[in-house]
């Protein structure tokens, strides 16, 4: 992708985020992102259909990051399933954008973020878990949910909640919580 067209688009990504830290997304303008993004309104509709596929492709965009983090790191033979430094390049990639986080999660009236953050993790913990053995007693599925559902639960509360917590501090409570409730392949209580 040619630099001056991405250097556009992350300008309006960073508009559209920027002016959802101020007003209602339903308020917000193309005209207002062109204007805050320093570009010319067509310049706006030329890489999105409208705000609505502008904000799905800004979440997409930092999904694919998070996703990204926490993929083994080559060389270093880490297991296939979520581990504590995978969990932390998590939480490490979501501090790093705490703005985004922040004011897509306290946005009222964008849930999106929200609910694509769950389906990517349930989807990240199917996978990886498939052919490893949980203690028994769950069904599988109801501990996937389980699972994506707490951990999205501290994501939120991470970013809407005035106590502050480092990546490392939050990473280490979710990760003994995991362990405490059996939620971890091959960790089970004695």
């Amino acid at each position: 992708m040619d630099r001056r067209v991405r250097k556009s688009q992350e300008a309006i990504m960073e508009a559209l985020i920027s002016l959802m830290a101020e007003k209602e997304f339903e308020k917000i303008t193309i005209n207002e992102i062109a204007e805050r993004a320093d570009v010319n309104r067509g310049t706006v509709y030329a890489h999105y259909t409208d705000k609505y596929h502008l904000l799905d492709l800004c979440i997409e965009t930092h999904l694919d990051q998070l996703i990204a983090s926490c993929m083994p790191l080559e060389g270093l033979n880490e297991p296939a399933y979520p581990t504590k430094d995978s969990l932390l390049r998590v939480f490490t990639m979501l501090e790093k954008h705490t703005a985004f986080y922040t004011t897509l999660l306290t946005s009222k009236g964008v849930p999106a973020l929200r609910s694509r953050l769950l389906e990517m993790i349930c989807l990240g913990i199917r996978q990886q878990y498939t052919d490893l053995q949980f203690p028994a007693g769950v069904d599988q599925e109801v501990r996937i949910q389980f699972m994506a559902s707490a951990t999205v639960g501290v994501i939120e509360w991470w970013f809407t909640n005035p106590v502050s917590y480092s990546a490392e501090d939050i990473t280490g409570q979710l990760w003994a919580m995991l362990e405490q409730n059996q939620m971890l392949p091959g960790k089970q209580l004695v």
